[in-house]
This record gives C-alpha cells, sequence and structure tokens, in this order.
C-alpha cells in the first residue's frame, strides 16, 4: 500500500496542487496480484497477458437455422425449380454423433451446431419449403412437435455458395493468439472472452477496500428529522458513491461527532477493511477540527513512518488537506474539507487517483480537455490559487455551473466537468480557451 510517509510539514507553506497529488501518488502502491473467480474479478485489472488454449469457434458451425448441404446439390435451385434433398437427420447444438450428409441430401441444422461432414454450406430455412412440400417456410417446428421433420424430403429454393452462414474454427482468435494484455480493466466483454476461452480464474490486482466516514457534531442522516443547526450528512454519500465510480469496493461509515478520541477509535475499528480511508470534515484551523485534532500525531511514536499531515494548498476550493499513513499496516489515509464542493473536488483531484493507482492502473487521471469559456461575463479568481469551477461541457465550449461558493451542491449536481483557473490569472474573459477536467 504506503511506502513512504510525506514530506515534513511547513506550517506556513502553501503547497501546490501538483505537490500534494505528487505526494500522494508517491506514497500509494499498487495491491498485490489474487487470483480470483471471473465474476469476482468485474472491475480489476489484469496482471498478465490471457492466451487462448482453444480457438474460437472450436469447430466450424452453423450461424442459422437452416440445413447443412452440398454445394453441388443446390447450385441450380429456383422457386420455380426447386432442389429436392433427402432430409438425414438433425443436427443440434452440442451435438457429438453427426449424420454425414452425401450426394443428394441434406441435415437439419441448428443455430451454433457443428457443421456435418460431406456438408459445404448452410441454406436458411426461409430458402426453403421446411420439408412441408408447400411453399417458402417461416422457421421450423419444434423437434418435439414434429420428429418427422429430421427426415423425409426438403425443397431448397435458392442456391448458397460454399461455406456460407458457417462460423469458421478460429474465425474470432486462434490457440495461442494473445486476447487480453496485461493492464486491462475487465468488465462484461472482457469477463464473456474469458468464460469463452475456458478460463474460471484470473490473476488481478483487486479493487480497492476504501472507507469513507464525515466528521461533525451537526450532520444527521438522511430520513432522520433535522435539529435545531444540523444539516444532513451528503459528504459521505457523495464519497462513497464516488470511489464507487473510481472502481473502488466503498464502505460508508456513519457521521461521527467531533470527538477526537471517538474518530481515533472508529477508525480504528475501521483499518480491518480498509486499503484507504478518506474522511470529510475537521482539517481546517477551527477549535473543532476533530480530524486534525485526533490524527496529526497519529501513530508517530508506537508506528513509525507513519502519521497524518494537514497542509494547506494553493487552491480553491479545497484549500486544507490532509494525508499520511496509519495502523500497522500503513494504510493509507486522505483527509478532505467538509464543505461539499471543496470534499467532491479535492476527491477527484487526489482521491480518485489514489485509488487507481492502488488498483495498478498506468493512467490515474481523469481526461482534461481544451474548451472555449462560454460565459455572461468575466470569471474571477484569487490570485495565487488554482481555481476549479463546476461547468457543464459539449462540443468543445464549456459553460459555468452555479458560482464559485464551496457549499453550492445544487450546481455541483448539474456539473460534468471542472473548469481550471491557473495561480497566475485573476480573471477569464468569455471567448478563452481554458482547460476542462472531464467528470463523466
Amino acid at each position: 500500500m504506503s511506502s513512504a510517509a510525506p514530506r515534513t510539514a511547513e506550517p506556513d507553506r502553501l503547497w501546490s496542487v501538483d505537490e500534494h497529488l505528487d505526494d500522494i501518488l508517491a506514497t500509494v502502491r499498487p495491491l498485490d496480484p489474487i487470483e480470483l473467480n471471473l465474476l469476482d474479478a468485474q472491475g480489476c485489472v489484469l496482471v498478465e497477458d490471457v492466451t487462448v488454449p482453444v480457438s474460437l469457434p472450436p469447430f466450424d458451425n452453423s450461424s442459422m437455422d437452416g440445413y447443412a448441404v452440398r454445394v453441388a446439390d443446390v447450385a441450380g435451385a429456383s422457386e420455380e425449380y426447386p432442389a429436392s434433398l433427402e432430409v438425414v437427420g438433425d443436427v443440434a447444438a452440442g451435438a457429438a454423433d453427426l449424420p454425414h450428409v452425401g450426394p443428394g441430401q441434406a441435415a437439419r441444422i441448428m443455430t451454433g451446431a457443428p457443421l456435418p461432414p460431406g456438408a459445404e454450406t448452410v441454406v436458411p430455412v426461409e430458402w426453403t419449403d421446411g420439408g412441408l412440400g408447400e411453399g417458402r417456410a417461416a422457421g421450423m417446428r419444434a423437434r418435439s412437435l414434429a420428429p418427422e421433420g429430421a427426415t423425409g424430403q426438403v425443397g431448397v429454393h435458392r442456391p448458397a455458395p460454399a461455406r456460407a452462414h458457417v462460423r469458421a474454427q478460429g474465425s474470432d482468435v486462434r490457440a495461442g493468439d494473445r486476447v487480453l494484455e496485461a493492464g486491462t480493466v475487465l468488465g462484461p466483454p472482457q469477463i464473456s472472452l474469458l468464460a469463452a476461452v475456458g478460463r474460471g480464474t484470473v490473476r488481478v490486482r483487486p479493487r480497492p477496500r476504501v472507507v469513507v466516514l464525515s466528521t461533525g457534531s451537526e450532520l444527521v442522516q438522511p430520513d432522520e428529522p433535522l435539529g435545531p443547526g444540523q444539516i444532513y450528512d451528503s459528504n459521505s454519500f457523495a464519497l462513497t458513491a464516488a470511489a464507487r465510480d473510481a472502481g473502488a469496493i466503498a464502505y460508508r461509515v456513519g457521521a461521527v461527532a467531533d470527538d477526537a478520541e471517538t474518530l481515533r477509535d472508529t477508525i480504528e475499528d475501521q483499518l480491518v477493511r480498509a486499503d484507504l480511508m478518506v474522511t470529510s470534515g475537521g482539517v481546517s484551523v477551527g477549535a473543532y477540527d476533530v480530524v486534525k485534532e485526533a490524527l496529526s500525531h497519529a501513530g508517530d511514536e508506537d508506528e513509525p513512518g507513519s502519521g497524518v499531515e494537514f497542509r494547506r494548498l494553493a487552491m480553491q476550493p479545497g484549500k486544507p488537506q490532509g494525508f499520511g499513513s496509519i495502523g500497522p499496516d500503513h494504510t493509507p489515509l486522505l483527509a478532505l474539507p467538509g464543505n461539499p464542493v471543496s470534499s467532491y473536488v479535492s476527491f477527484e483531484l487526489f482521491v480518485r487517483p489514489a485509488i487507481r493507482a492502488l488498483m495498478g492502473l498506468e493512467d490515474v487521471h481523469r481526461p482534461r480537455v481544451r474548451a472555449e469559456l462560454r460565459a455572461e461575463k468575466a470569471l474571477t479568481s484569487p490570485k495565487g490559487r488554482r481555481q476549479f469551477l463546476r461547468g457543464r461541457y459539449a462540443d468543445g465550449v464549456v459553460t459555468p455551473v452555479g458560482g464559485a461558493g464551496s457549499h453550492l451542491v445544487a450546481a455541483l449536481a448539474r456539473a460534468d466537468a471542472l473548469i481550471v483557473v491557473p495561480e497566475d490569472v485573476e480573471d477569464v474573459a468569455p471567448g478563452t480557451e481554458v482547460e476542462v477536467v472531464l467528470l463523466g
């Protein structure tokens, strides 16, 4: 997980966003690989290339319900002069005992069934009379209802070239081909491919387990009545959802009151299921900033190399931040500010990359693009701070959403991008090209 404590604190220094992120990524290490069953490996990152032991398809098979025939026997077939062939049996998907198709013969074949010996092509049932001796058939009758359909005569109304409607052995992949590379994130298509080539387990880096907790005696859980001075706890829900969106297995802990001992006990209890811990609130300079009080010296004596450092960053929102490691396994902990927008922006900039690093991904960052700013007036930004404003992005244009306040949750819900205003820029005029972090 972690390999080193963050750099020594400098209380009066303003750290840059990049310095803080560099420290985090230099400390967080990918989780050790494990062997997982396929469905348990969904969302995980492969640590080895996958080659296939068998070709796909493993044998020539039909892509249609119809009749397996020889090309010469249907070469002159037409609606007016259909080719009449003897039906010598059925070939169903999974069949092992296959009839031989000789001159003037046909085998009724189902989609996915192996091409029987002697057959060279497949004519769809819609090109035949279905063995009824009448006009064009719309389909086959179920074998259980009409077993006689596997014998008798069938009229074929159209010719078929060699290997028409035949899926060739190895036409998807051949035995020995490399089909997945190390570093691939396993989604449903990749899981399907692994199962198709006979792999029941796969070696991956597991999804990180992230424990999220918010602090504040004023916080109340949704569905509970609000008392005087209280607000609903939204941060723990937002951050847990964001951690899952980033690829983690996330656990939400109910809000912890502003008591340092209670917070330390809660964190200690949660370490057993955490590869990464995330807190929100209590990291500034107030008298009730409990996270800072509880964790500033955590582990300094009993666990050398661990501890949480609290910094002021040259950014808005999200100036106060904390980062370090705690517990006997030096579990990484990121302490975020408590204002909802500050908390979420901090997650995107620092926690999400840490989660992706734990997963073993090479690219841990959200995509960034350049876009034209479309706004009613110039955007202002404090000198010396890198500002992240909420926005909506489409077709090379970004539009601000809401104001700069770090409490504007409704505006955050409408945003799908962050507009980045550099530290040395104090105003951005409409029409200016800006950097945009895409959140969706």
